[in-house]
């Protein structure tokens, strides 16, 4: 499974089995954490065999059987939630393609428990990741024509990049953003309260696999 086949796979499970995650596998996922920490100056770390991410309540309403998950954090400056939202979304679409299942919490986690586990730098954030006792199903979605618009005739790189960023987790899947396009140019934006930063992260990572990064470049206005 490659990355773009685990972007149509990947869905939210928040019920795992006992089944442990073998060392080599935690090896490949260490090693891609480390990738996008030095590449983008983060502090995301892996926490295996550890059910102290969340709460009593949460664990017997939501997240069964957790004991492995990703807690995300960084340097506190003005980007650090697009970029953990990013890496996030490239490090749960990795951990799908070697056969993981993934869900991401921006709000029911154990904060004093998971700052701990973090050492350095602001948390927004953990990802659950193990074995999922379902593969999940897929999230409701809007139509692309409600989050999105090109200028003219309207190229298939876009149409397969909004595809990909409908694919892409968010909080409370509101999904409230909405992407432009005009020649090889995209323009982005996200109105999601607290949590625009990781949202535009997830989507942003989503959009430029669908729609492949050499097709067109980001811009903050056209």
């Amino acid at each position: 499974m490659d990355m773009k086949e685990a972007m149509h796979t990947r869905h939210t499970v928040r019920k795992y089995t006992d089944q442990v995650i073998p060392a080599e596998i935690v090896t490949l996922m260490t090693q891609r954490i480390d990738e996008n920490n030095r590449k983008y100056h983060l502090n995301i770390k892996l926490v295996t065999d550890d059910s102290s991410a969340f709460g009593a309540v949460v664990k017997l309403i939501l997240a069964k059987g957790v004991k492995n998950y990703l807690v995300l954090a960084g340097p506190d400056n003005k980007d650090l939630d697009e970029k953990l939202g990013y890496c996030s979304a490239d490090l749960m679409l990795y951990a799908q393609t070697l056969g993981l299942n993934t869900w991401y919490v921006g709000g029911t986690y154990n904060r004093k428990s998971v700052s701990k586990k973090a050492g350095e730098g602001r948390v927004i954030g953990v990802v659950a990741i193990g074995y999922g006792a379902t593969q999940g199903v897929p999230h409701k979605s809007k139509k692309p024509s409600k989050v999105s618009s090109y200028e003219g005739a309207m190229p298939d790189w876009f149409k397969n990049g909004v595809e990909g960023a409908l694919l892409a987790p968010t909080a409370l899947n509101k999904q409230a953003f909405y992407i432009i396009g005009k020649g090889n140019k995209v323009k982005i934006t996200c109105d999601n309260g607290v949590f625009s930063g990781v949202d535009l992260g997830l989507i942003k990572y989503h959009f430029e696999l669908g729609a492949g990064r050499e097709n067109f470049e980001w811009v903050i206005d056209f």
